[in-house]
């Protein structure tokens, strides 16, 4: 674990990195055992008296779900809280060999398939804002097509680049996308929540600079992350942005599968 971490992206204190919460507090909470955060502690009350914004990227997104209510239930009611859940809306999916890959790096830590984001973000109480990949690269590696199930098939098409992959393994792809439009059907009905679910290939866009808040950041609908999600925050408009299906999207910043 690194010793040092950059505040970047929407831990910025830059206004012009990070435009509606550079001059926020920040507090960013590391660990290590893939647990999302589901461990006991002390409940302890905040003073905190205007806004509170929680979030994570990846594991740290998916916490940002399991605990959204708790969190909004430290603080007082005029307070605004609410919830950014960035790259973890991991799916309960049938990988390419057939199997679910996923559920078994779970079952490290639990057995039950609430810990799914696709069957809790339904019950959410406190508003929630979902940012997410529809190709999300981590679950392409490690849940859709891990080397265990498919060293070949997938993998080493996307290393070459997805613009080469074939019709059947593009098909694939857009299979995951849909389940994840899916999964988000009902929770995108309620006015409070927000999205955006943009076709590249990344994973973990709000602590990136180039990926929430610079010149050349991905945009739906003309607008960057950075912008949507303080929008949403602070009630300046609905957001609720889907991207059209890959390749449409010239404005990624894809990574490199390796």
């Amino acid at each position: 674990m690194e010793k040092q971490l950059a505040f970047t992206g929407i831990l910025s204190k830059k206004p012009e990195e990070n435009p509606d919460f550079f001059n926020w507090n920040r507090i960013k909470l590391r660990y290590c055992d893939g647990a999302s955060f589901t461990g006991d502690s002390e409940n302890k009350s905040c003073n905190l008296e205007d806004n509170a914004l929680l979030s994570g990227c990846s594991a740290g997104g998916l916490a940002s779900i399991l605990h959204c209510d708790e969190f909004r239930d430290l603080f007082p009611r005029t307070t605004r809280v609410k919830c950014l859940s960035d790259a973890g809306l991991f799916l309960d999916v049938v990988d390419v060999s057939g199997g679910r890959t996923l559920r078994n790096v779970y079952s490290g830590v639990v057995g039950l398939q609430c810990f799914f984001p696709q069957n809790i973000i339904g019950n959410v109480k406190a508003p929630l804002f979902i940012l997410n990949t529809a190709y999300d690269s981590w679950q392409i590696q490690s849940s859709l097509a891990p080397p265990s199930a498919d060293p070949p098939w997938l993998l080493e098409q996307l290393q070459k680049g997805p613009l080469k992959m074939s019709a059947p393994q593009l098909q694939f792809l857009q299979g995951f996308r849909n389940q994840m439009l899916n999964a988000i059907e009902g929770f995108s009905n309620s006015r409070q929540n927000g999205l955006f679910i943009n076709s590249c290939f990344a994973h973990c866009q709000s602590e990136r600079q180039d990926t929430w808040f610079a010149d050349d950041s991905p945009v739906l609908g003309s607008k960057p992350i950075a912008l949507a999600v303080g929008d949403w925050y602070f009630d300046r408009a609905g957001e609720k942005a889907i991207d059209c299906p890959y390749p449409c999207d010239n404005s990624c910043h894809n990574l490199v599968f390796r």
